[in-house]
């Protein structure tokens, strides 16, 4: 990219535009971030662009701004269709995401991985797996540390493993991973998107510009990503739990397996992978068969197979309280996601849900309510659409509250010992909070105060 003279809108003043903005600056580009919040409602992070020669613009999006700049860097919170945005692109002007961006400046092979859910917990995992191997690797993306930061850091000997979104992908040109993998699409972000298939083609972007020498992993048990196989131009492989497949990544006999170019090994017991759940158990067949893609011997990935934990907010253990579990998953950020970690619990549960309406549908999610939901406590925006969803199939055991101190607090006297009390939302947390995170540290703060008042 040729620097000189060049001005770069950056849109969107939070945990990718600062990081953005930063690199082009310190590249030698004329830099301009805007928010359409004010600057009073900024993150602190803002601060970190003080005594720099960046202009900052808040409290909307001035239309001007397009014909100012030379090009966009777009950050994923932000819609491509609002007006300033529209007018670039009428003059010209190229906008693109900020993994677009680190793409185009680095030569270090990336292994991508989008999907509905799981990708923050396939990503780490392999993200541990590729570390294991000893290559220095880059965790980055989605998962809170954006690959612009480590561009300058990382040489071509290195990997980035990256979890990327469909907001992120949307706005890519040449983005080309040397390893891809669609872990599964359910309806979600149609809000954004307008139609699943949208949202569809925004994930497909991942493996659009691949080639022969490329990787693409796909979920032979999902039919929506079973079916891009026709859409990839590099060596497609399917992963599944359910069917031996003649390549790629399967169960068989018990054991975690991988068959590529003529050579099968069985990599580990299930019973020995850590992370419990089916949908782990996809998880770790996707990390793995593209981690042996990538050439890591067998035992490395086994090894890392036993150990690895998990992520913060997915299924993650909180603590015991009379004999009541607390766990949060507030990563769980729509139905299909949800539903994943209802399936995972084995005891009785009061279900904590609700949040930020993406325009989900909430009756297969109320479907899995009598079996094992014993209470139902409901907040934010979405908790009338979850109530009437609920009310379908007859549950009606449902407590509505204002916020989630007041969720755990009920919670906690509708439990008995031997539940367990899930903070799974089905819902993203913008109506109330700035992120899953910020709601999951919220909630574990919460039910260790109560930990403490025993």
């Amino acid at each position: 990219m040729n620097k000189k003279n060049k001005n770069v809108l950056v849109l969107g003043a939070a945990i990718t535009g600062i990081p953005t903005a930063l690199e082009l600056y310190n590249m030698g580009y004329n830099v301009t971030i805007n928010d359409y919040k004010p600057l009073s409602q900024l993150d602190e992070y803002i601060h970190e662009l003080d005594n720099l020669s960046i202009e900052i613009i808040t409290g909307g999006h001035p239309i001007e701004l397009a014909s100012s700049c030379d090009f966009i860097v777009i950050s994923p919170g932000v819609p491509t269709d609002i007006p300033l945005v529209k007018e670039a692109r009428k003059h010209g002007k190229e906008v693109i995401s900020e993994v677009e961006l680190a793409y185009r400046m680095t030569q270090t092979p990336i292994a991508a991985i989008t999907g509905t859910n799981g990708k923050t917990t396939t990503t780490a995992l392999l993200g541990e797996i590729m570390k294991e191997s000893g290559r220095k690797t880059f965790v980055t993306g989605n998962i809170g540390n954006p690959m612009i930061k480590e561009v300058k850091n990382a040489s071509p000997e290195d990997l980035f493993v990256l979890e990327v979104s469909s907001f992120q992908l949307e706005t890519t040109v040449y983005f080309r991973p040397k390893v891809s993998a669609i872990l599964n699409i359910t309806p979600d972000h149609l809000n954004r998107h307008k139609t699943l298939e949208n949202y569809i083609d925004a994930k497909a972007k991942i493996f659009k510009n691949q080639k022969d020498e490329g990787y693409t992993i796909l979920n032979w048990d999902d039919e929506q990503t079973r079916n891009l196989s026709s859409l990839t131009n590099s060596k497609t492989l399917f992963f599944s739990r359910k069917d031996i497949l003649a390549e790629g990544g399967y169960v068989e006999d018990g054991y975690l397996t991988i068959s590529l170019k003529n050579k099968k090994e069985r990599i580990i017991d299930i019973k020995d992978v850590f992370i419990p759940g089916e949908h782990n158990l996809e998880n770790a067949l996707a990390a793995s068969l593209m981690a042996y893609c990538l050439g890591v011997k067998a035992h490395t990935i086994q090894k890392v197979l036993k150990e690895f934990k998990g992520v913060e907010h997915r299924i993650e253990y909180v603590t015991e309280i009379d004999g009541v579990i607390y766990y949060n998953d507030s990563k769980g950020t729509n139905p299909d996601s949800s539903i994943r970690a209802i399936k995972t619990m084995t005891r009785p549960i009061i279900l904590i849900a609700g949040g930020y309406d993406k325009g989900s549908n909430f009756d297969e999610f109320a479907s899995y309510f009598k079996e094992k939901v014993k209470a139902l406590v409901l907040l934010g925006e979405t908790a009338d659409k979850i109530q009437e969803s609920a009310h379908k199939v007859g549950f009606h055991n449902i407590y509505k509250v204002s916020d989630l101190d007041e969720a755990v607090k009920k919670s906690k006297e509708l439990a008995t010992k031997g539940d367990c009390v899930l903070l799974s939302p089905a819902c993203a947390s913008w109506d109330m909070f700035k992120s899953f995170e910020e709601r999951g540290n919220v909630f574990k703060d919460v039910v260790r105060r109560l930990r403490g008042a025993e």
